[in-house]
């Protein structure tokens, strides 16, 4: 396979590295010429053996998998990187595949994109992918207080407070920690079991109306303008918390 072409990002520095998993051309080709456009360099794989290969062999810096693969089932192949790698993966599902979905996110898909998808959609994905990859490995001290920032959202850990554009919020115990795993992972979909056994406990899973309830209630004290939410509701899937004065 031709070395991965390598268009420069800030300063010169090489744009990050991703892999398009996908057994279909003409999406290789549309992403692969949309992504290096966009200073992103583009290695392919065309089988769930190839993307495991070439996962293995350039590192990088996301990946792009489309679930319906010919040879591997994109779902085995998500399992067997997580198996080694902390890669992030935005997955490509059909339209309607909500169980493909929340298994690919519960699996450790950190995004996913339902086919017919716009590039520039796409192209969100993969940077809120990549940001929550440098947070999650990031050079913060350690010494650090653990404060998280999204926006104008504040959530301090230690003190069990949370506030929105400096005005306290009034929370309930479920409601901060369900407004705490979202801050913690900014940006990212959490499912309705991740985000059910992080707050509730492991022994909950599918009571996703317990969610709609509390998500109704930490949306109203987040919320002054409702057409321009921070707690986004995925149908069907989850939610995500996200800076909206940000492009995703």
């Amino acid at each position: 396979m031709a070395e991965p072409s390598r268009p420069s990002g800030p300063a010169g520095a090489p744009g990050p590295l991703v892999l398009v998993v996908d057994d279909e051309p003409a999406i290789l080709r549309a992403l692969s010429t949309a992504l290096k456009a966009r200073a992103f360099r583009v290695e392919v794989a065309t089988s769930g053996q190839e993307a495991l290969e070439r996962t293995a062999l350039v590192s990088p810096d996301v990946v792009v998998l489309d679930l319906g693969l010919p040879d591997i089932d994109g779902i085995e192949v998500l399992r067997r990187i997580r198996g080694w790698s902390e890669v992030p993966v935005v997955v490509l599902t059909a339209e309607g595949a909500e169980d493909r979905k929340i298994e690919a996110l519960d699996d450790g898909a950190d995004d996913y994109v339902t086919k017919p998808f716009s590039t520039p959609e796409l192209l969100a994905r993969l940077r809120v992918a990549l940001r929550h990859r440098r947070r999650a490995s990031g050079d913060a001290d350690p010494g650090d207080p653990p404060i998280l920032e999204v926006g104008d959202v504040r959530v301090d850990l230690p003190h069990h407070t949370a506030s929105v554009a400096g005005r306290r919020l009034d929370l309930t115990p479920k409601e901060f920690g369900f407004l705490a795993v979202l801050a913690r992972h900014a940006g990212k979909v959490l499912t309705h079991r991740m985000i059910l056994q992080d707050v509730w406990g492991p022994e909950y899973g599918t009571e996703s109306e317990y969610l709609r309830v509390y998500a109704s209630q930490l949306r109203k004290k987040l919320e002054e303008d409702p057409a321009r939410p921070r707690l986004v509701t995925e149908p069907g899937v989850g939610y995500r918390l996200i800076d909206r004065d940000t492009p995703v």
